[in-house]
């Protein structure tokens, strides 16, 4: 009787990950890519006319209409201390503000967590009082550059 050995290779396992499948689809989304950016035109081209006339600065205070969370008003003329007022007198300090400073500007401030139908009313009162243009106050966030 004859004995053969018959030797089996095994294979060793590979501890490597094969890389290739991903390195197609990379390659897949950078034509994706670089087909669809060219295609993505977000800007709007505006020819903006020139002037050689210098930027205006305002040296004036501006006039500050603050709104409270709970609707209470305060106001601060240029060059005097804030003061409490109600809306009756606030659109009477107003209308007689702006019959003499036509010029100036005004700006309604509150806080964030105000309730927005106040501020709209407040600067409807303020239009009403005379004011050309109203302006609104806020503060950069945390994020802001």
């Amino acid at each position: 009787m004859s004995v053969t050995f018959i030797r089996r290779r095994r294979r060793k396992l590979k501890s490597e990950i094969n890389v290739v499948p991903y390195i197609d689809v990379m390659l897949v989304l950078l034509i994706i890519f670089m087909v669809t950016a060219p295609l993505m035109n977000l800007s709007v081209d505006v020819d903006l006319p020139e002037s050689s006339a210098r930027s205006v600065e305002n040296r004036k205070d501006p006039v500050i209409v603050t709104v409270d969370k709970e609707g209470r008003y305060t106001l601060t003329l240029q060059g005097a201390k804030p003061e409490r007022v109600d809306a009756a007198t606030l659109r009477a300090k107003m209308t007689a503000f702006i019959s003499q400073n036509k010029e100036v500007s005004v700006f309604v401030a509150a806080p964030g967590n105000a309730d927005y139908q106040r501020v709209m009313d407040t600067m409807v009162m303020l239009q009403q009082a005379g004011v050309p243009r109203v302006g609104l106050m806020s503060q950069p966030g945390e994020h802001a550059r």
